[in-house]
């Protein structure tokens, strides 16, 4: 079956997703994306020796270096950056030297920072293995490190030139790496599609048991969202902003925990559900969402953390605004939005019940 194209519309920075099975191994062209003729592939220690050797042959007879991090969460720091850096100026690379993320969102988030900062920005491509960097994070040009007080804290908007979704990858995924990608596949129909949601609730057995044709229709619905969105509002000054359902919560959690204790994509389940408590929508709704969330095999409630440790990691969310926070909670299931006006009292019985 021929690989399925979906465009990020950002005028002359647009790129196009590429969405199919055994695409890697010499079957998609990347060398033509190259603006000269190095690249350097960040992957990790666990990606690197499954599928280094597979997308090699994408770029023909380019130059191709590689470098393997230390895989998770714990690593995404700005000394890891420093590591492809240094690496980048080993070689003397120049400014038509493309940067490709072969990995999870880590690694793709650690890579496009890094080729963002290099000669001012030089060209990265995404070449997401996971579920969640699938569907969520190799989209939207958003790169960055952790900080140990937030996460995501330190980083820049840059946009691949393109985004190479290899859906077979999937099949060396671990189980608790694919169940925590769903939470972000979910989270696009509570915030935008009632449609996708009734799906997913439909689909979810099909999708633990990585059914083929489940799994490629919800990676393109999830990517054809965040496309739209992205092109709308590239830099989160207004819409993007609801991609973050649960993210709140599920930040302050990851940093509370210690990063990589709790997977991203666990934290924002919990997330979800407090977010969706705070929002007060009607309890059948909530109960839905619940619902679905645990039939992922995901978290529905946060770790014993309590307020005194997630409330300040929360202070330090992006789309706080003069020190205020603002959330983004739903109307009901796929309509969400975003506000500073929220009840005080409702997030304190929220952040209290997580230190239970």
């Amino acid at each position: 079956m021929d690989p399925h194209t979906l465009t990020v519309e950002l005028g002359d920075r647009s790129y196009p997703i590429v969405i199919g099975r055994g695409l890697l191994g010499g079957h998609y062209d990347l060398a033509s994306r190259l603006a000269g003729n190095d690249c350097l592939i960040v992957t990790n220690v666990t990606v690197g020796p499954l599928y280094l050797d597979s997308v090699r042959p994408c770029f023909g007879d380019r130059q191709v270096h590689s470098i393997a991090l230390e895989d998770g969460e714990s690593f995404k720091t700005v000394a890891t950056v420093e590591k492809i850096l240094d690496e980048l100026v080993a070689q003397g690379a120049g400014r038509d030297t493309t940067v490709v993320a072969l990995g999870g969102g880590v690694v793709g988030d650690i890579a496009g920072f890094a080729a963002a900062c290099y000669m001012r920005g030089v060209d990265f491509i995404q070449v997401p293995t996971t579920l969640l960097a699938q569907v969520d994070s190799s989209v939207g040009g958003k790169t960055g490190v952790n900080h140990p007080g937030g996460k995501n804290l330190i980083g820049a908007f840059h946009q691949p030139r393109i985004v190479l979704i290899d859906t077979d990858t999937l099949t060396t995924l671990p189980e608790r790496e694919f169940r925590a990608g769903l939470a972000e596949v979910i989270k696009y129909g509570a915030i935008v599609d009632a449609a996708f949601f009734d799906w997913l609730e439909a689909s979810m057995p099909a999708l633990r048991g990585r059914d083929a044709g489940a799994l490629a229709h919800a990676i393109r619905r999830s990517c054809e969202l965040k496309a739209d969105v992205v092109a709308e509002d590239e830099r989160e000054a207004g819409k993007r902003a609801l991609l973050n359902f649960g993210h709140t919560f599920g930040h302050a959690i990851e940093n509370s925990m210690g990063y990589g204790d709790w997977l991203h994509g666990e934290a924002v389940a919990a997330g979800m559900l407090m977010a969706a408590a705070m929002s007060g929508i009607e309890p059948g709704q909530y109960d839905r969402l619940r619902a679905l969330i645990e039939a992922a095999g995901l978290p529905a409630a946060p770790p014993p953390v309590g307020a005194d440790k997630l409330l300040p990691a929360m202070q330090l969310d992006k789309k706080a605004k003069g020190k205020r926070l603002r959330f983004v909670l739903l109307r009901a299931l796929g309509d969400a939005y975003v506000t500073a006006d929220y009840d005080e009292a409702a997030l304190a019985q929220i952040l209290e019940g997580a230190g239970a």
